[in-house]
Order: structure tokens, then C-alpha cells, then sequence
């Protein structure tokens, strides 16, 4: 197994720049501790662009091999993993400090190590990855708060990416009225077929607004961030909560204290990254069960190895929509 060579997507920085290449690896390149997993899948995330941007401030390694999630099976037996079992890894430091989900093989630390749970298949897991994770566990936190459907309209922005795509689907399929927000025109059909009830352009939830706005959904899953969750509190009914978890729309938040102390509305912040295990390994058991979105196919394609440089520079640009899935066996 130490002289295997398999393929992998590297990025290496070097002046200020960052080159990408499909390269071929040995197992001795892999961190040596840690459990051996081939790699069916991984997937293409914001933060993955970022860890091979010139300036996205994310790796910090290089050479990397980038891939914040990746579903397959153990190579070996290790610790509590036998060898064929079927697993899942994201977050903590994977495609950002050790290397990630873009290769054939990968190695990745016990602790951080999800057994597929029953309902998924690899592919599926992937579909899902650490977009839909984050999703459920917004939904999750919505719903340990008090959300039911019966509640109202629940409102999700950037709906058409990954996190946004995955937490519409969910959302729907738990039977709540789901309000989509999007800036791509064209993407109306699309969000109907997750389950949306209703499409929102995002200008209407851009530009300085006022503090407290006519109250119009129950709750929200926000992926934007900016001036759009300003807006987006503004507008949240009474007792309700917003589940935060992006920033595209920009890091600072320009509100006021009005939306939490005279309606009442909470902000749930939402990490993937470092959630404790146990946790994460709830929610997974969850995915594959309950929280399982019904639209999967509809939210998933496939690239390569060779087709993956342009997929991240197109999530950079906010050019993809839904889940974009990278076969390492294609």
C-alpha cells in the first residue's frame, strides 16, 4: 500500500499566485496518521475555491490537496474501523491543513470520522456533503428552538448554492412553506422543484432598510450574510430566528438591537466546521433518515479531476447552482 499511486488535484502557492494541477500521489505523501480511506467523492464548496484563490486566506499548507468533505470506504483496518466500511469526513482541518477529499486516498483522523449512516449511499452522501450538513443543522437548531411547520413561511437566502439548495429541500420535505431568495433569474423552475412555495428576488431583500420591516416569515435559514440577514431580522415574525451560517453577502452586519429585544427574534449562529462529533454523527444518522432531502437528484451533478479547476472558479463567481459532486473514479 506505501508505493500505491493514485491521482489528486494539488494547489501550490508560490508569489502570490496559486497553481492548480491533477497530479499523482503515493500514499507516503498522505499525513502519517490517521485512518487510510479511498475516496469515491467529494464535492465542490465555497471554501474550496478559497483554499486555492490567491487571496482566500484559507490554506495553510501548501502543497494542498484541497476538499473540505469526501465520502468512501476504510482501506484498512484502524482503531474501530474495519476495513470496506463505508464512511463520511468533513470540516475541522480537512482540505485546509491536511489534506482533503480531491484525491483517490486520503487519510483522516478517527475522531473526525462519520460511518455512512443507513439511507445513504456514497454518492448520495456527497450530494449532501458539508452543504447539506450545514443545512440540517440550521434546520436542527431552527427546530430545537420551537420551529414546526405550522409556524409560517420560512424564508432561506442564496437559496440556489449548495447550503441554500440543500436546506429548501430540506425544509420542504419536513413540510414547512418555504420562501426562496435568489438573484439568478432563471432560477425559478429550479427552487420550485425543491419544494419552494414561493421565489423571491434578491433585490428585495438588498439595500439599507429600516430596522423593524413588515413581519413576513417565521424563521430563516440565511447563507448571505450582509445587508441581506440585516433585512432579513428586520422582517422575522415574533419569537422567531434566523439560523446564519454565510457571508457572501460580506462579513459586517449593519443592524440595530430592534429585532431582538421588541420581537423577540433570535440569531442562531451556525458552524459545520468544528461541531463536536457526537454531533455531527447525530445529525448524519439524521440525514439518512428524517432530514433526508426527496429533491437529491435534482441538486447533484457530476464533474472530474480534470473538470474541477473551472467548477472552482465558477463557485468563486457564484456561477454553480446546487451541489456540484467530483467522481474520483471518473
Amino acid at each position: 500500500m506505501a508505493t500505491e499511486k493514485f491521482k489528486a488535484l494539488t494547489a501550490t502557492s508560490a508569489d502570490g499566485r496559486v497553481e492548480r494541477a491533477v497530479t499523482t500521489l503515493s500514499v507516503d505523501d498522505l499525513p502519517p496518521d490517521g485512518v487510510l480511506i479511498e475516496v469515491a467523492y467529494s464535492s465542490v464548496n465555497y471554501k474550496d475555491g478559497l483554499a486555492t484563490a490567491p487571496n482566500g486566506r484559507v490554506a495553510r499548507i501548501s502543497p494542498l490537496v484541497p476538499g473540505i468533505d469526501l465520502a468512501g470506504t476504510v482501506a484498512e483496518d484502524h482503531g474501530g474501523l474495519l476495513a470496506g466500511t463505508s464512511v463520511v469526513a468533513h470540516g475541522y482541518d480537512l482540505g485546509v491543513a491536511r489534506h482533503g477529499g480531491y484525491a483517490a486516498l486520503a487519510r483522516v483522523p478517527e475522531e473526525w470520522v462519520v460511518v455512512l449512516p443507513e439511507g445513504l449511499d456514497l454518492h448520495q452522501a456527497m450530494v449532501i456533503g458539508t452543504a447539506g450538513y450545514t443545512a440540517a443543522l440550521s434546520v436542527v437548531q431552527l427546530e430545537e428552538r420551537g420551529l414546526v411547520p405550522g409556524d409560517g413561511p420560512v424564508l432561506v437566502t442564496g437559496a440556489t448554492g449548495g447550503v441554500g439548495s440543500m436546506a429548501v429541500a430540506i425544509l420542504a420535505a419536513r413540510g414547512y412553506e418555504v420562501s426562496a431568495s435568489t438573484g439568478k433569474a432563471d432560477a425559478e423552475q429550479y427552487l420550485r422543484s425543491l419544494g419552494a412555495a414561493a421565489v423571491i428576488p434578491r433585490r428585495d431583500l438588498e439595500g439599507e432598510g429600516k430596522p423593524l420591516q413588515s413581519m413576513a416569515w417565521a424563521a430563516a435559514v440565511d447563507c448571505v450574510g450582509g445587508q441581506t440577514l440585516a433585512n432579513v431580522l428586520a422582517r422575522i415574525n415574533y419569537g422567531g430566528a434566523v439560523a446564519a451560517s454565510g457571508l457572501t453577502g460580506g462579513a459586517a452586519l449593519q443592524t440595530t438591537v430592534m429585532p431582538f429585544i421588541l420581537r423577540a427574534v433570535a440569531l442562531l449562529g451556525v458552524d459545520s466546521v468544528q461541531t463536536p462529533i457526537e454531533r455531527r454523527r447525530a445529525v448524519w444518522a439524521r440525514l439518512g433518515g428524517d432530514l433526508k432531502p426527496s429533491s437529491l437528484d435534482a441538486i447533484g451533478r457530476d464533474i472530474s479531476l480534470s473538470e474541477l479547476g473551472e467548477a472552482l472558479d465558477a463557485v468563486l463567481e457564484g456561477k454553480l447552482t446546487g451541489r456540484t459532486v467530483v467522481d474520483l473514479g471518473a
